[in-house]
């Protein structure tokens, strides 16, 4: 099960693209609103989550978690026990963590980037402690994919499909169907 959290405030397109991406792989999602279902996006955009984070549960069925970006969204998942909560056990458990946009701060203020290679929205570079920053599009190092905001939410989204089932070719078979160009 992959866990995608979402706060006010977050950037529509970082969440809802890869969530629409890994559905149609046939993976699990659950969209878990933070402090409510009804969480509305930094253009105004509501949305419906799945879910709220007082109903989840972080156990060995959860195989990764999303952070999507966007202001003040970053900053109001990094306050939150429950999303904080959610990364400690990830890391613990050598669970995946894809963070895109402004989110990879939210790792890189907690000194888990130290010694990989990651990237984020030009102008959070100082953020990610101890990391190498690589301005690519999207950087997984290890078990945590980063990427550098909207434009690239199909591209992240690929990413994460591709991490989750560790096949290549099924992530290539999508971004065919989805008319991606490389």
């Amino acid at each position: 099960m992959i866990y995608v959290f979402i706060a006010d405030g977050f950037e529509e397109a970082e969440a809802l693209v890869p969530v629409d991406i890994m559905r149609r792989a046939e993976l699990e999602v659950v969209t878990v609103g933070i402090g409510s279902c009804i969480i509305k996006g930094s253009h105004g955009i509501r949305v419906m989550t799945d879910t709220d984070e007082k109903q989840i549960t972080m156990d060995e069925n959860v195989d990764m978690i999303v952070l999507p970006g966007g202001m003040p969204g970053t900053l109001n998942l990094e306050k939150n026990e429950t999303v904080q909560s959610a990364i400690d056990y990830c890391i613990a458990n050598d669970k995946l963590i894809g963070a895109i946009c402004a989110a990879p701060s939210i790792l890189g203020r907690r000194n888990l980037l130290e010694g990989k290679k990651a990237t984020c929205f030009p102008g959070f570079e100082q953020f990610l402690l101890g990391a190498e920053y690589t301005g690519e599009s999207v950087v997984r190092d290890g078990k945590i994919i980063t990427a550098k905001g909207a434009g690239v939410a199909t591209k992240f989204g690929l990413a994460l499909v591709e991490a989750i089932t560790n096949n290549k070719a099924r992530a290539n078979r999508l971004a065919q169907a989805l008319q991606c160009d490389e």
